[in-house]
């Protein structure tokens, strides 16, 4: 996966994925951007809609094929 895509990876997910693909993006850790987000929720604001709405737009990272019988 190249770092301008913007996908929840199929692997290292947590809960959705969601911070894991905007980890991969930006080039930081998943547990930095985790931290991130937890951190944001202390503060007013729709913190945890808009994560649920990234989870709804965010594509999920296709399947490589591997292990699959044709």
């Amino acid at each position: 996966m190249s770092a301008s895509t913007l996908v929840r990876p199929r692997h290292g997910r947590m809960i959705a994925g969601v911070c894991a693909g905007l980890a991969d993006r930006f080039g930081t850790s998943a547990t930095t951007m985790r931290v991130i987000f937890l951190l944001s929720c202390l503060l007013p604001g729709p913190q945890f809609l808009l994560y649920l709405a990234m989870w709804i737009v965010m594509p999920s990272e296709k399947a490589s094929g591997a292990g699959y019988a044709v």
